[in-house]
């Protein structure tokens, strides 16, 4: 009997060893490539191939059709933006970002957005007056957009469905997409991120800077 339960202990751990085997993924499972869904920039599945924006027409407050490939060879700064949210004070913080970099071929696109917590429900004009009184912004204004469900705008299909910056949907207002001087997106800051945040701004120096 002694000798039996080495050996019984022995084929129990060979037999779990190569059940575990035949569970794990066939195609070289490790640590690196596992996809959690619940994290954002993940670019599996991506399905715009493109995460260039230069063919893509927005109109700007008041109306007006803007080709975004008029901001070629510029560096672009792309934000969701509400009057009435937690992070509408951002507002300060993109002026002073936009004031420092805009002799330098930057710019700050903000495109009004209701689609969170209804934190932006005025008309085109009321927004513009707005920011204009309250902020004294002077990058330029856009048409209120649809950043989610059937109705996003293309600019925005790009922007949240690519193979840069990832497929997950915007989380909430004052998200932003750094754009090159090409109009490729290259990089993804989540609402949090302060405009004058040391990443962004060396993100911006390095496009800047780049030939």
């Amino acid at each position: 009997m002694k000798t039996k339960f080495p050996l019984i202990v022995f084929s129990s751990v060979i037999f779990l060893m190569v059940l575990m085997a035949f569970m794990l993924p066939s195609e070289g499972y490790t640590s690196d490539n596992y996809r959690n869904p619940n994290i954002d920039n993940q670019t599996d599945g991506a399905k715009n191939m493109t995460s260039n924006i230069k063919n893509i027409s927005v109109k700007d407050i008041d109306g007006n059709t803007v080709k975004l490939s008029e901001y070629s060879g510029k560096v672009l700064l792309i934000v969701n933006v509400a009057s009435y949210c937690g992070y509408t004070p951002q507002y300060d913080g993109l002026e002073e970002l936009y004031n420092i970099y805009k002799d330098r071929g930057f710019e700050v696109l903000a495109f009004p957005c209701n689609d969170f917590g209804r934190q932006e429900p005025g008309t085109n004009e009321e927004i513009k007056a707005f920011c204009s009184t309250k902020y004294k912004i002077s990058f330029r204004l856009f048409d209120k957009v649809k950043v989610l469900g059937d109705d996003k705008h293309p600019l925005y299909k790009i922007l949240s469905d690519n193979p840069v910056t990832g497929t997950s949907d915007i989380g909430w207002n004052f998200e932003k997409f750094l754009i090159d001087k090409e109009g490729n997106v290259v990089k993804r800051y989540k609402s949090s991120v302060a405009p004058l945040d040391a990443k962004l701004t060396g993100d911006i120096d390095a496009l800047i800077f780049k030939n």
